[in-house]
């Protein structure tokens, strides 16, 4: 049984993740609800259980790539630890291979 997904992040690198998705989804959609249903979803929830993941979860892995090249090195290595934790295999885990950083 994973242990670690479920753990709280740091609440900076909560914090840091929350901000960068929502930067992301405010830049997607043609639609504007979509991006605030998604954003709605997030922005009042706190650093408790597994929040930190949910908020990766929502994202398919062409944006999951986009959002680990807005991260910090230590909060990418805490998604990327929780995602290994979590069983998914390491070519799977973008968090582990972050292309360039040009969007930070």
């Amino acid at each position: 049984m994973p242990k670690l997904y479920y753990t709280p992040p740091t609440n900076e690198q909560f914090n840091e993740l929350k901000e960068k998705a929502i930067e992301i989804w405010s830049t997607m959609g043609d639609e504007p609800s979509y991006s605030q249903e998604k954003i709605g979803r997030i922005k009042d929830i706190n650093n408790v259980g597994d929040n930190f993941m949910f908020i990766v979860a929502m994202f398919d892995q062409n944006n999951q790539q986009k959002l680990s090249n807005k991260l910090e090195d230590e909060t990418r290595g805490a998604v990327a630890e929780r995602i290994r934790d979590g069983g998914a295999p390491d070519y799977y885990n973008v968090f582990l291979y972050p292309l360039d950083k040009p969007d930070k």
